[in-house]
């Protein structure tokens, strides 16, 4: 007999109470032990669902947390723009993954312990798991709805978008139901959400995905970031380990295949990796600022150390040339995918260690130094635009803004790229290359497109890997600077 849903019992997995903790890798592997314990209690009892049947009753499991409490205005060092709170009180954040993100959490907790001189403490949280977001990588699959005999959402949680929100980055005031305040941009739910997503639109696991992001809305851009991750891993002591292209296809040789998929991802993304994550990650995000928008959406809860968009654009000055480099030092917005988000009226400021990383960068690869880099590089207002034929507008409509804006070149991603940099506290920058200039009479057009692509994609990809590899190198706190902080950030990068 099947109980009344109400009388049912709900089947928990055995929780052990929270535990206070010092150490921030003990604090890791207490919260790698309650998410596993979680997981595989609803991938247990799914399997024998979708075996035997409905369930007697409720399958529940919960996100493991972080609590940090302080009563304390006592000055903390506060060089590092993050890694303490702002001001006493309970603080708080749901985890998951946390296997994935180990060294993000240890780094995190333990700036919070050394800078404050508290411990946090570990146990579960009331946000359930939901089913979908337990699976993984297992291979167990989650079944459409109808295509079992029971309602799923009557025995296991699902994805609820009430916890899928971006009001943390957006800075409005979201707290946990009991009152404490967001120790990280994103709760546990808004994580899952991004990391099923990244693995549905790149075709790759997230786990790949390196430190240094750089997006193109070319596949030259691909061929050449292929070419370059085999020189690489047939040079001794380069530090680089694999190459990952869609399907998860790694190699670790130079000379070795790199499998392609039957179909490819809508954003097709390779990964060439370091041991230590701090290699280079290329995603190819097409045409767009929408799909602009959705890879850094979904990639910004892996909290990457920078990402530079490297791409094609139209260079909206007589005197530039096709093959020209434009780099960005102030953006017109004109995509409108994030207005509701981040408002036209908030500056978008250049980053220095991002501008000067990518200066020195072309000077490496063109041999060209001071003002003889003036040449073929110009640095200026990008304006970014959702129409693709914006060129066949009124003459008083879309080219009258760009005169008034005193922008040298137009494009559809890289406003977008870096505002959401800007709301997602990822450092970003952009350099661009001139592929046509319809102002001017020079369109992309098929005879003259395939010389350019065949003389400049080359060096313009290796400048955005230079610049990348130069970051590297930085101290994280140069990177993640305050300009991207507010004065009521969380506590975790």
């Amino acid at each position: 007999m099947t109980l009344p849903f109400a009388e049912a019992p709900v089947d928990v997995p055995a929780v052990p109470p929270a535990e206070i903790l010092t150490d921030p890798r003990a604090a890791v592997e207490r919260l790698c032990l309650l998410y596993e314990a979680a997981t595989n209690h609803l991938r247990d009892r799914l399997a024998a669902a979708l075996r035997h049947g409905r369930p007697r009753g409720r399958v529940r499991a919960f996100y493991p947390e972080i609590r940090l409490s302080t009563s304390s205005f006592e000055p903390v060092d506060s060089r590092l723009s993050f890694g303490h709170v702002a001001a006493p009180g309970t603080y708080s954040t749901t985890v998951t993954r946390p296997r994935l993100f180990a060294a993000y959490l240890e780094q995190q907790i333990g700036l919070l312990m050394r800078n404050h001189g508290v411990p946090v403490t570990v146990g579960a949280s009331s946000t359930p798991i939901p089913v979908h977001f337990a699976t993984g990588e297992t291979g167990l699959s989650v079944p459409q709805e109808g295509a079992i005999d029971f309602p799923l959402r009557d025995h296991f949680d699902v994805p609820d978008l009430a916890t899928m929100h971006d009001d943390i980055v957006n800075g409005e005031g979201f707290r946990y139901p009991d009152g404490s305040i967001p120790l990280a941009p994103f709760t546990a739910q808004r994580v899952d959400y991004s990391l099923a997503r990244l693995s549905h639109y790149t075709a790759t696991d997230p786990e790949h995905f390196q430190n240094h992001v750089l997006f193109t809305n070319y596949q030259f851009y691909v061929e050449e970031f292929e070419a370059y991750a085999r020189q690489q891993l047939g040079r001794e002591g380069s530090g680089y380990t694999a190459f990952v292209g869609p399907g998860n296809a790694a190699i670790a040789r130079a000379d070795a295949p790199l499998p392609a998929p039957a179909k490819l991802p809508q954003m097709p993304t390779y990964h060439l990796k370091r041991a230590d994550g701090q290699g280079i990650t290329l995603v190819n995000i097409g045409v767009g600022p929408s799909n602009a928008k959705t890879a850094t959406d979904h990639i910004a809860v892996l909290r990457p150390h920078a990402w530079i968009m490297v791409g094609h654009c139209a260079g909206l000055r007589n005197s530039q040339r096709l093959g020209d480099f434009v780099l960005a030092h102030a953006y017109l917005r004109e995509d409108h995918v994030l207005d509701a988000d981040l408002p036209v009226w908030v500056p978008i400021p250049a980053l220095a260690e991002i501008q000067v990383a990518l200066e020195q960068a072309v000077a490496e690869v063109t041999g060209l130094d001071g003002y003889e880099l003036k040449r073929i590089m110009r640095t200026g207002t990008v304006a970014t635009i959702d129409n693709r034929n914006w060129e066949l507008r009124d003459q008083s409509g879309p080219v009258a803004r760009l005169s008034q804006s005193r922008a040298v070149a137009l494009d559809m991603e890289s406003a977008t790229i870096a505002a959401n940099g800007f709301r997602f506290r990822v450092p970003y920058g952009t350099l661009l290359c001139v592929s046509d200039k319809p102002l001017h009479g020079e369109l992309k057009l098929p005879g003259m497109a395939s010389e350019f692509y065949r003389t400049q994609v080359a060096s313009h990809l290796l400048v955005g890997v230079r610049a990348m590899e130069r970051l590297r190198d930085m101290p994280l706190e140069r990177i993640h600077s305050r300009k991207l902080r507010s004065f009521m950030e969380t506590a975790f990068l």
